[in-house]
């Protein structure tokens, strides 16, 4: 069951979208912001997840947020944070990266459809997809000669792991969160609240680098059973989304729930920001409690405040309200469960997730320094580390090895020792222009070439083309026959630098290809566009971050 349907997200008025986005939110910054956007337009949002540990039942409080923002008609975007996952004291040690990657993208689109909400209308985005570009790279080192230590130790200090001795990696981390913004091109992060000073370092610091200040929106966070925050390092506080009845009805029975405390009671949380706001999204509000009649009899209560009510009046005992709950819990994971009963998922968990030698896993000292813990970190996962090499040599694609980037051209000449070949400078959102020799001449005039933006891929070794060196290569569009050749269109709104990738194969590019290995010659002969004139890799689209690379014309064409 879908939450909303177009035409209910058409027919708001920019008040009623902002109520919606904004609401069972504990705080937002940017009011004024927002509310100028949504009398032009709809918003652009993003929320983002670093891949650590296993995402749990708390993740259902952004899931339900992200149903409010596409009801509100905003344009959104997942953001799968890879790198940051490994700053954050190497959570994800490397070898495990896309693995896990993987895994969040999984868990993420089944928790989306267990709740109702349309998957194709939301962009999903990994991170190392664009934040090992060069240009990304070169604001990095910007804010990193503008950004003192105290400022990194501060905005982080809620969301990367705080010790005495930091490694540079945590303080660099809430640095590349706040250029996420710019690079995924909104108008509005969203996250927890635990996020906020990351927030608020974004908004100073962005527009020190010329870019625009965002607004943010926080949710509430989530206690954990154990009465702290719901951790995905700490089993005992959380409900893993693969948990089964048996295990789900096990955590509630240990959970704090005191009679008549609804003061600091972690069950009663749970229903407030999980439960019915799902419950809220179906239409759904009064529900029915089934007790036996020794204990009342059924009891039926109609919305959570009436819930809050009745058990801090003591009509409702904590024993019935975990039943209830666990029941509803259930009924939310059974259908994520059946997604992961795949073959190929139940591989990728336990290679993603690989199973702890507990007997050799000891807890450090709390004085123990950040990089003693580093250390350790990798200790702790080398004996699985070949596994999971393995398991990516089998999965690693060749495709993720080509540097492919939006490039804009800026000047175009005649070779002056062939007639068939240009000579171009090529904008490629580096630090200078790379000049670029194609033999385009018999197929296109200068004025068709000048500023328009290309595909360029820049990883081959530079080819000397009758005296001048070659450092990229324009990727074109080209018919059965030969006789027609048209650029490939980057998505609107892109820039030089942008990176193309293909997805669920993302990855580190080479800094320049083996010419021995032969990647290029082995990729290009299934570089083709369909008959709706997308380009594509194995039927995989080419893509950035803004959207798909399309050809003006030719349909079933070659790609070289």
């Amino acid at each position: 069951m879908r939450v909303f349907e177009t035409a209910d997200r058409n027919s708001l008025t920019p008040d009623e979208k902002f109520a919606l986005i904004t609401r069972n939110l504990q705080e937002f910054v940017g009011e004024a912001e927002i509310k100028a956007i949504l009398k032009e337009r709809d918003l652009k949002i993003y929320w983002g997840t670093a891949t650590t540990g296993k995402p749990h039942i708390g993740y259902f409080v952004p899931m339900a947020k992200l149903a409010d923002f596409l009801k509100a008609g905003c344009h959104v975007k997942v953001l799968f944070a890879d790198l940051h996952a490994y700053l954050d004291n190497m959570k994800a040690p490397w070898e495990f990266l896309r693995l896990r990657t993987k895994y969040y993208e999984a868990a993420i689109k089944a928790m989306l459809s267990s709740i109702g909400v349309p998957i194709d209308k939301l962009e999903f985005v990994v991170g190392t997809s664009y934040q090992l570009s060069e240009k990304y790279t070169l604001d990095v080192y910007k804010l990193l000669a503008l950004t003192t230590e105290r400022d990194a130790k501060k905005a982080g200090a809620e969301v990367v792991k705080q010790v005495d001795s930091p490694l540079l990696s945590g303080l660099v981390y809430p640095l590349l969160q706040a250029l996420d913004e710019e690079y995924l091109d909104v108008d509005v992060q969203f996250g927890g609240v635990d996020q906020r000073k990351i927030f608020m370092f974004a908004r100073e610091y962005l527009p020190i680098l010329g870019y625009k200040k965002r607004s943010h929106l926080m949710n509430v966070m989530l206690g954990g059973l154990s009465g702290s925050k719901m951790s995905s390092s700490d089993p005992d506080s959380k409900i893993d989304l693969l948990d089964d009845e048996k295990q789900i009805r096990k955590k509630l029975a240990k959970a704090f729930c005191e009679e008549g405390n609804v003061d600091d009671n972690p069950i009663l949380s749970f229903l407030k920001i999980v439960i019915f706001p799902i419950l809220s999204l179906r239409g759904q509000q009064t529900f029915v409690i089934k007790r036996p009649e020794k204990f009342g009899g059924d009891i039926e209560l109609d919305g959570y405040d009436a819930v809050h009510d009745a058990f801090l009046k003591k009509r409702l005992h904590p024993a019935d309200l975990k039943s209830w709950v666990a029941d509803s819990l259930n009924e939310l994971l059974v259908p994520i469960r059946k997604i992961f009963e795949d073959p190929a998922l139940i591989e990728l968990t336990n290679t993603a997730y690989p199973p702890v030698d507990k007997k050799n896993t000891g807890s450090a000292p709390k004085s123990e320094t950040a990089s003693k813990n580093a250390k350790s970190t990798v200790a702790s996962v080398s004996s699985s580390a070949a596994a999971a090499k393995t398991a990516l040599a089998v999965e690693t694609s060749i495709i993720s090895k080509l540097d492919i980037v939006v490039g804009k051209i800026i000047e175009v000449a005649h070779h002056p020792d062939a007639d068939s070949l240009y000579i171009e400078k090529i904008d490629c959102g580096e630090a200078e222009p790379r000049t670029v020799v194609s033999g385009l001449r018999k197929f296109l005039n200068i004025d068709q070439m000048q500023d328009k933006h290309i595909l360029v891929l820049k990883n081959l070794k530079p080819a000397n083309m009758r005296g001048v060196k070659s450092h990229a290569m324009v990727l074109c569009a080209l018919n059965a026959d030969g006789s027609k050749v048209e650029f490939l269109i980057p998505p609107e709104g892109s820039v030089a630098g942008d990176r193309v990738f293909f997805k669920g194969h993302e990855g580190v590019p080479d800094g320049q290809l083996n010419p021995k290995k032969k990647i290029w010659e082995t990729v290009q002969p299934e570089f083709k566009t369909r008959d709706d004139l997308v380009a594509v890799w194995q039927n995989i689209e080419f893509q950035t971050t803004k959207g798909i690379v399309k050809a003006a014309t030719l349909a079933g064409a070659n790609i070289k």
